[in-house]
């Protein structure tokens, strides 16, 4: 006979019922009814409910609170969830801390590699809030758009923060003498381009800057134009889409150019921000790629003084501006830096993390099942050097233990070590290929712990912003 175990804290009120997250001994859930039945549908034996696609629907419909919501100027972080199991652990380290949490959060490039659709997304966060009773505000986050047909799929599964990725369109351009040659090329768009520099220059001429700032002569206006002239119309093109594709919704509006060379020193800041409130833009939050290294699932890798100067500009141009937030990307286990942004933004910040999650289920994995830890640490070796392409990663494998080597006892370390902790990080598409039910069993046998671990490191990454 199965036992079944009430969550506490996931009592629901609706209509003339009480709402139950139950789990039973191995940790799977469905949903109690007590009183009359609500809507709910496809009762099983023993009397509940399932978390089905259906009944998430209907939920939705009816409890405001399972629902996203825009998050506008309040401090925020992102969460990830590459499984599906984690915002329970996630709720447990935002409480009490006065950040907004966006629990769906997922990029395309890790919508198409664990094969989760989006609508599975949304349901699987909505599923921990209710399980949990969180009752405040959070977000949805469809993360790294590049194309208006990559938006369609999470605006019809009710996102609320849409985060562009103008990327392929930043040219590599470090000064005016680089940018005046793009601009004497035989394109066919050279004249317009020439024609738009010249409009950016004088319109630059008039602008009042941050006292901080030195006046920019046209020589860096030229370059910050040619660098992100483009990243800015399309930016502008995907704003527009969004507005007619969901109407008079409101959403978070997110500007990310964080995944390119070269960095984006605090002019260029400036100027991508004027142009696009020029254009009529209007974005919550702003990624710009910082100097040093934002390697995914590690530490900031730099010059820690030379950041904090620099990441001063940055919070002078955004304090200027006013109505944006300083948005982090590859946020996840940056530990050195959240006391300088935290400080110098007065924690107008939105802190992005993604694959951290899925690294603290692996930590799981290697306390409760060291040869499945074993067999995902030797394909991740072996598929690192193809999987790593898309990631800013410098891990090295040769530095790696041979996992048939490494005491039980000494597995949970892997997660510790700075190149296996990136092997693991990136290589999930892979793993979760080959082993996501086993995975996903796991860490539902051992939930607990899977969320004692999730709060206990999303602690260190919240408290710095918690004012």
């Amino acid at each position: 006979m199965t036992t079944w175990k009430r969550i506490n804290s996931s009592k629901t009120t609706l209509m003339n019922a009480t709402l139950y997250i139950n789990r039973d001994e191995k940790g799977h859930r469905t949903i109690e009814v007590v009183g009359e039945n609500p809507g709910l549908v496809d009762i099983d034996s023993n009397g509940h409910y399932p978390l089905s696609l259906e009944n998430a629907k209907f939920l939705r419909d009816s409890l405001p609170f399972l629902n996203p919501n825009p998050l506008k100027l309040h401090t925020s972080a992102g969460t990830g969830d590459r499984l599906g199991l984690a915002t329970p652990g996630h709720i447990e380290a935002f409480r009490g801390k006065n950040i907004a949490p966006v629990f769906a959060q997922q990029s395309v490039r890790e919508v198409i590699r664990t094969k989760r659709t989006h609508q599975r997304i949304m349901d699987d966060a909505m599923w921990g809030v209710m399980e949990k009773g969180w009752r405040e505000p959070w977000g949805a986050d469809a993360d790294h758009l590049k194309t208006p047909e990559e938006l369609d799929a999470y605006a019809d599964a009710g996102f609320t923060f849409y985060t562009i990725d103008p990327g392929a369109h930043v040219r590599n351009v470090k000064n005016a003498e680089e940018a005046r040659a793009i601009l004497e090329r035989s394109e066919p768009d050279t004249a317009v381009l020439k024609t738009k520099a010249d409009a950016s220059i004088e319109r630059f001429q008039h602008i009042d800057f941050p006292k901080s700032f030195k006046r920019p002569d046209d020589s860096q206006i030229l370059t910050a134009f040619v660098k992100y002239g483009k990243a800015i119309e399309h930016v502008k093109m995907m704003y527009d889409y969004l507005l007619k594709r969901i109407g008079d919704k409101p959403f978070d509006f997110e500007v990310s150019v964080d995944e390119t060379d070269l960095p984006t020193n605090p002019f260029e800041h400036f100027y991508i921000a004027s142009e696009l409130k020029h254009l009529g833009v209007k974005f919550t939050s702003l990624a710009p790629r910082f100097i040093g290294r934002f390697e995914k699932g590690v530490d900031y890798i730099g010059d820690l003084v030379e950041f904090e100067a620099q990441y001063k500009s940055h919070a002078d141009v955004q304090k200027y501006f006013g109505d944006y937030k300083m948005s982090i990307h590859s946020g996840s286990d940056k530990f050195a830096i959240y006391e300088i942004c935290s400080r110098l933004s007065d924690n107008a910040i939105h802190l992005k993390t993604a694959g951290t999650s899925y690294l603290e289920a692996l930590r799981v994995i290697a306390m409760h099942e060291p040869n499945l830890i074993r067999n995902i640490m030797t394909m991740s070796l072996d598929h690192y050097e193809t999987d790593k392409q898309s990631y800013h990663v410098s891990a090295n494998v040769q530095k790696v233990a041979d996992p048939k080597t490494v005491k039980d006892i000494d597995l949970p370390k892997y997660l510790d070590q700075f190149d296996a902790r990136q092997v693991l990080h990136v290589c999930f598409g892979t793993i979760l290929g080959q082993y996501d039910a086993q995975i996903k069993e796991c860490l539902i046998n051992n939930y607990e712990t899977y969320e004692s671990v999730l709060k206990t490191h999303f602690d260190r990454h919240l408290k710095p912003f918690a004012g």
